[in-house]
């Protein structure tokens, strides 16, 4: 255990706090238990600790540990949390739960058994809540980690800070919003950067290796995460492996299950299994009509890829301007809205909105007479009436 502490206050001690994500101050840090899940690469670790780092003195209170640690082959989490309990620790860190074993049981014993001890963990967004119900219902609040919005890459990137703007203000108000912010942000200095690069944090550390990284993370998902986790026989990645650049070959991407899976040689059901783990694995996003239950059994009208990064990453030069336009307006709202196909134009949100995106060309012929609705564009600074630029809705969260 003493290997484990020293490892916590060497990262501890590296941890910068100069610019933390407003995520942080979502999380109620007083529940006794927080889960935190998220895709690969959003920044779950750096999070947590710039979280202790800026709350707690590196001492015995406290304790950080990530459960992919060898130490775990040989010693039990819950005797590690009783221990830590024993020497006076009020605060246990877990990162990286998913790759401990019966990690859910042992953190309900944990949380029954040490009253006085509070835990946060994270863990891969392949664990679904359902996962852990049985064992972590009524105890752990879970929340769920997006990666940057286009906000604070420019926060990240610029030192620029603007605020957060509720999705119904931001449409009565989107020209008194521009009209203030371009001065500042002129955002086309950032907006193709941030469709390139800027969702993931880990961009800061290199852009030139971005990508790699990026490909690096996505082998990862398919490759470990998915048949660690959901019990995919190895031999079966190749057919998600091709899925998933069917899917990134032709975003938007109208499935028709039956002809993917005469191309594929995925069953039917299977097929629909494996796209369901892509969308946990945060590789892809599914739409489906605004009409129909959103379940399991229910085919996706739209299949896109999970945010932009991901397109230039799978894409390479074959990507298309309209697919990058509705990728980002799609990833943008999800973290903050209900977003379904649109019956008349392209997304229908909150069961109220109706949007239709486009660039400098795009009317409002197609949206005449639609209560509620507005055109998205591309490449203007400033809207008019229910004309929106597509870069404000980067500012959501």
């Amino acid at each position: 255990m003493e290997q484990l502490i020293q490892r916590f206050y060497e990262k501890y001690a590296q941890t910068d706090i100069s610019n933390i994500r407003d995520f942080v101050n979502i999380v109620d840090w007083e529940n006794r238990m927080i889960g935190i899940r998220g895709p690969r690469g959003v920044g779950k670790t750096t999070l947590l600790l710039q979280y202790i780092k800026k709350n707690f003195q590196p001492d015995n209170n406290v304790f950080y540990v990530s459960l992919d640690h060898f130490y775990f082959s040989e010693t039990r989490l819950y005797d590690l949390a009783e221990e830590f309990r024993r020497k006076g620790g009020m605060l246990l860190v877990l990162d990286e739960v998913h790759r401990y074993k019966n990690w859910a049981i042992e953190l309900k014993n944990i949380y029954d058994d040490f009253p006085d001890l509070k835990v946060i963990f994270t863990g891969s967004s392949l664990l679904h809540l359902q996962k852990a119900n049985a064992d972590l219902s009524r105890r752990a609040v879970m929340y769920d980690m997006p990666g940057l919005s286009f906000r604070e890459y420019v926060l990240f990137e610029a030192g620029i800070k603007t605020p957060v703007y509720d999705l119904n203000f931001l449409l009565e108000n989107h020209i008194k919003i521009a009209v203030r912010l371009i001065s500042e942000i002129k955002p086309f200095n950032y907006f193709d950067n941030y469709l390139n690069y800027g969702y993931y944090p880990y961009f800061l550390e290199n852009r030139k290796s971005f990508h790699q990284k990026l490909q690096e993370t996505i082998q990862l998902v398919v490759e470990v995460d998915i048949p660690q986790f959901e019990m995919v026989q190895t031999s079966h990645i190749i057919y998600i492996k091709r899925l998933l650049q069917i899917i990134a070959s032709s975003v938007p991407f109208k499935p028709n299950l039956s002809s993917i899976s005469q191309r594929t040689g995925i069953s039917l059901n299977t097929l629909k299994t494996y796209l369901r783990y892509l969308e946990q694995g945060g590789l892809i996003s599914s739409l489906h009509l605004q009409a129909k239950a959103i379940n399991s059994l229910n085919k996706p009208e739209k299949i896109f890829l999970d945010n932009t990064n991901l397109m230039y990453s799978l894409s390479g030069t074959r990507i298309n301007t309209g697919s990058i336009r509705e990728t980002f307006f799609l990833n943008q709202l999800k973290q903050v809205s209900t977003v379904n196909v649109s019956m008349s134009a392209d997304f229908f949100v909150n069961n109220n909105y109706t949007f239709e995106i486009g660039g400098l060309s795009k009317t409002r012929k197609q949206i005449k007479g639609v209560p509620n609705s507005f055109v998205v564009k591309d490449n203007i600074e400033v809207g008019y009436e229910n004309v929106i630029p597509i870069w404000l809705f980067g500012l959501l969260y």
